[in-house]
């Protein structure tokens, strides 16, 4: 305690310090965004003087629809794919967490274990399998690629806040003459909103974000991401920066509308758990 009082200085001045971390790489997107391209290069970290949109309307107008096509895929394969992942991880995370089985319990230690496989560990042994089953650069690849990997996840974080939900909720209902299906349904799911709105948003940025799974499973002749449209986009012997930051700014706008969208439930989803069970 008397450390604290002798340094009062020190926790504002480390809050500053990692702000300033965070904040560094965002400003110089944003910042260079509207930068002419000729002073990109020279001056990275100057203010956009006088600002322009001909990074933006680069990034929009190439003849390869690079930005659009990415998107069209992105977009097709992050909402497949949370579709998915939210049913199923709330359907698996309901059982798992009524059933007082044996099995239920190793279940979920399995797919607890899951959590902590990095992704680049198991792609080779999923391109083979990918390649067996046909769906090597498809979009049906990648999304059963992601909700093959992010069940545990969804199963993890709907789990602890079904653990808050009173059991005397669905035992009146099935004492009403509702089936199980009616209750997880009409009765369970309504009340994992907060929930869904967690898995929705970790699971949509992650997806949306991710860069080397789309890059390997889809390749060339599977089409491009919004992510990979902008490795595609620096060339070997040339770069336009001006027009890298505008796909960059742009691959980041749909998902930061996104989270605003659904913000107000996020932490609440997150905590649920925390409180009972």
């Amino acid at each position: 305690m008397q450390d604290r009082q002798r340094t009062p200085w020190l926790r504002p001045v480390v809050a500053l310090a990692v702000t300033a971390a965070f904040f560094l790489p965002l400003y110089l997107v944003l910042a260079n965004v509207f930068k002419p391209g000729e002073d990109i290069s020279g001056h990275p970290a100057s203010l956009p003087w006088p600002p322009t949109l001909d990074n933006l309307s680069q990034a929009l107008s190439r003849p390869d629809r690079l930005f659009w096509n990415g998107l069209i895929n992105s977009v097709t394969i992050t909402l497949l794919s949370i579709v998915l992942l939210t049913v199923l991880s709330a359907m698996l995370g309901h059982y798992l967490c009524r059933s007082r089985s044996r099995t239920a319990r190793i279940t979920m230690l399995v797919l607890l274990a899951g959590l902590m496989i990095p992704p680049q560990v198991i792609l080779v042994p999923v391109t083979d399998i990918l390649q067996l089953t046909g769906m090597m650069a498809t979009l049906q690849g990648i999304v059963a690629f992601n909700v093959g990997y992010y069940v545990p996840f969804g199963v993890f974080v709907f789990s602890g806040f079904i653990r808050t939900i009173p059991l005397e909720l669905e035992e009146s209902a099935s004492l009403d003459g509702a089936g199980r299906w009616r209750v997880f349904w009409q009765i369970v799911f309504p009340l994992l909103r907060p929930a869904t709105a967690s898995v929705l948003i970790f699971l949509g940025v992650w997806i949306w974000n991710d860069f080397l799974n789309p890059l390997i499973i889809l390749g060339p002749a599977g089409g491009t991401t919004v992510t990979v449209g902008v490795y595609r986009a620096i060339g070997e012997h040339q770069q336009n920066y001006g027009q890298v930051f505008g796909l960059m700014f742009l691959a980041a706008l749909p998902v930061l509308i996104f989270y605003i969208a659904l913000q107000k439930h996020f932490v609440k989803g997150l905590t649920g758990g925390a409180v009972k069970g």
